[in-house]
């Protein structure tokens, strides 16, 4: 079995020596311009293990939604969530999509949590190839309460992260969010459950579009990122019509209230609509897939 450090060793080396990252996140470095220099190592190694086959379906809805962020309305991407390396291959295909591919992909903003800069340092060369707004996640953050100096640095982060977006967001970028907060684990079923703070980002945002990611060349394991296994998979990114997010919540609103569930939690139930709506596309898009493998 290989792993993303003993396949790519050399590449992860040459990344850490090209990374210009902070070791420690800031309230005055939330907001992290991509490193163009370590994009090619990336784009290597998804090039290395993305089989013929592998593409994107649904790019006139990101065309769509770009020239939505283009005219100043906030946009943004859910992304599903099984490896960290489902940023790299949304980019890379993106980016070989021809058309205003590459111009789309330059435009894209990720919310990073902020494990992804600290705890590693070849993780947080990787982290660096693209533009990132860096929080603490709230799992995180609500287990820090008796910790008071690192739960009002959490918040301080947080606040400088949202002031950073809301500078961000209406001028033609397309922020990029993993709605389940964290990449799915067989093991804890829970990893696939959408979390509350998506509710805060729609509210907020004029127009969406969901993305979903079939087959996978970075398998999760227990453990450090750089211990995933790595295998040759057919990828498939498919992205989903351009979505009021306004009409989203009211439709999510109305359900509710069409089966007597006001008095739930509706943040959660936002999510969760969200989640189920990225399964649907996740099914239809391994059908989809199975037409590439040979």
């Amino acid at each position: 079995m290989d792993t993303l450090n003993s396949a790519f060793n050399d590449i992860i080396k040459q990344a850490i020596t090209m990374s210009k990252s902070p070791a420690i996140v800031t309230e005055e470095n939330v907001y992290q311009e991509a490193n163009d220099n370590i994009l090619p190592c990336l784009d290597k190694i998804v090039e290395t293990l993305l089989l013929p086959g592998s593409g994107l379906y649904g790019f006139e809805n990101l065309e769509d939604l770009f020239s939505k962020a283009k005219s100043g309305k906030s946009c943004l991407l859910l992304l599903e969530h099984y490896s960290n390396l489902d940023l790299s291959v949304f980019s890379y295909l993106l980016r070989k999509a021809g058309g205003r591919g590459e111009e789309i992909a330059r435009s894209v903003i990720a919310i990073a949590g902020m494990k992804l800069t600290e705890d590693n340092p070849a993780i947080s060369a990787f982290a660096s190839a693209y533009t990132r707004i860096v929080i603490y996640p709230s799992r995180s953050l609500h287990s820090l309460k008796k910790d008071k100096d690192e739960f009002a640095r959490g918040n301080a982060i947080n606040r400088a992260a949202m002031k950073a977006l809301a500078d961000q967001k209406t001028k033609g970028r397309i922020v990029l969010i993993f709605p389940s907060g964290t990449r799915y684990r067989p093991w804890d079923p829970s990893t696939k459950r959408g979390i509350r703070e998506v509710y805060s980002y729609i509210r907020s945002f004029d127009y969406m579009c969901l993305v979903s990611i079939n087959g996978l060349i970075l398998r999760v394991r227990e453990g450090e990122m750089l211990d995933d296994e790595v295998v040759k998979d057919v990828a498939r990114v498919g992205a989903g019509p351009v979505i009021s997010c306004e009409e989203f919540l009211d439709k999510v609103r109305a359900d509710m209230h069409a089966h007597g569930k006001e008095s739930k939690d509706r943040k959660q139930a936002l999510a969760d609509a969200i989640m189920a709506e990225l399964e649907k596309m996740h099914i239809e898009g391994e059908e989809r897939r199975k037409q590439f493998i040979k």
